[in-house]
């Protein structure tokens, strides 16, 4: 078990984190929205209901979303485009997908690649893109919860406002929708090209989204 812990600390650390954000951002929310029902006129939710409440839905989905739009756009991003002394690109001029030889694929792969790697043919074409699908997959998917749950939540407002509820194509229109779209994709994009530029300069001992502390500000693709 020790061994296991230490092998998968990282993975292991970060899903406790989450954990442990989810459950406090849920009783931030029902305490928060409770003082908006009480402030309406209107009876404050339990716990569970809340947690079950397209309100809470709306906010976990639209985190969601903007994380894994933020890891689809790096990802395919630094295979065409590199930063000069950044850790976090390719080295220049190595733009773009690679040869077969330097991915280690069909007749270079090496007796313990990966299956698919080895196989050739549409399998290893599935597996090449395999990251950017799955993290595309639950970035839409998500953005598609944050739809559904956010008109849920909006059109709950609107009743309570007495207005028309809106129908799902109007609500993907709606200022709403894309105020909590874009308030998370903005930060998204500014986190990820800090990164990206600070790292040229600045240094994190040990850690390997780091350029190692003595290495040259012109270092490209080098990590610690």
């Amino acid at each position: 078990m020790r061994e296991f812990v230490r092998a998968n600390g990282l993975g292991l650390v970060f899903g406790a984190l989450f954990l442990l954000s989810v459950v406090g951002q849920a009783f931030a929310g029902v305490a928060e929205f409770n003082d908006a029902q009480l402030v309406g006129g209107f009876a404050p939710v339990s716990f569970g209901q809340y947690v079950t409440s397209s309100d809470f839905a709306v906010d976990v989905a639209e985190n969601w979303q903007s994380e894994y739009l933020q890891f689809v756009t790096y990802v395919l991003f630094t295979v065409y485009l590199v930063q000069k002394g950044s850790p976090e690109s390719k080295e220049l001029p190595n733009e773009g997908r690679e040869s077969d030889k330097e991915q280690k694929v069909g007749p270079y792969a090496s007796d313990d690649s990966p299956a698919w790697a080895q196989a050739g043919g549409w399998r290893t074409a599935v597996f090449s893109r395999s990251l950017v699908t799955v993290m595309g997959l639950i970035f839409f998917g998500s953005w598609l919860a944050q739809s559904v749950a956010g008109w849920a939540a909006w059109n709950v407002q609107r009743l309570q406002n007495l207005q028309d509820p809106l129908t799902w194509a109007e609500y993907l229109s709606a200022p709403d929708f894309w105020s909590r779209s874009l308030q998370n994709w903005q930060s998204e994009f500014l986190a990820v090209g800090s990164m990206a530029v600070l790292s040229i300069y600045l240094r994190q001992r040990g850690s390997p989204e780091s350029k190692p502390v003595g290495e040259p500000h012109s270092s490209t693709g080098v990590s610690g």
